[in-house]
C-alpha cells in the first residue's frame, strides 16, 4: 500500500511539473504575441510581461482537449496612459490578441485561422 501512496505522489508531482513548464511556455509566447501587436500599432509593451487571467479547457484544431490561457497586458502610447490588452491561447497557439489603438477603436489580431 506504501508503495501506491508513494508512485500516485510521484506521478501527481511529475504532472506539476510539467503543468508549469508548459504554462511557462505558453506565457513566452503570449508575451511574443504582444510585444508583435503593440509594435505594429507603435505602441510600447509595458513592463514586458502578460499576466494569466484565465484559465480553461478547449479543444484545438484536431479536436484534443488543450488549455485556453486569457492573458493581460499593459501598453502605452505616450509613457503616460497605460492601456490595457488581452491574449487568449489555445494549446501554444496564438487565438486572438486584443488590443485599443490611439483612436480607442479595439482592433483583433488573429495568428491563425481555426
Amino acid at each position: 500500500m506504501n508503495n501506491i501512496a508513494t508512485l500516485t505522489t510521484l506521478i501527481a508531482m511529475a504532472l506539476l511539473v510539467w503543468f508549469w513548464a508548459d504554462s511557462l511556455r505558453v506565457r513566452e509566447l503570449a508575451l511574443q504575441a504582444c510585444a508583435v501587436a503593440c509594435r505594429r500599432i507603435n505602441a510600447q509593451l509595458l513592463d514586458e510581461t502578460v499576466a494569466l487571467r484565465r484559465l480553461s479547457l478547449a479543444r484545438d484544431q484536431y479536436g484534443r482537449a488543450v488549455w485556453r490561457r486569457t492573458y493581460r497586458f499593459e501598453y502605452t502610447f505616450d509613457g503616460g496612459r497605460r492601456l490595457r490588452g488581452s491574449a487568449i491561447m489555445r494549446g501554444r497557439i496564438v487565438e486572438t490578441v486584443a488590443i485599443q489603438s490611439q483612436d480607442g477603436s479595439t482592433q483583433f489580431e488573429q495568428d491563425k485561422p481555426h
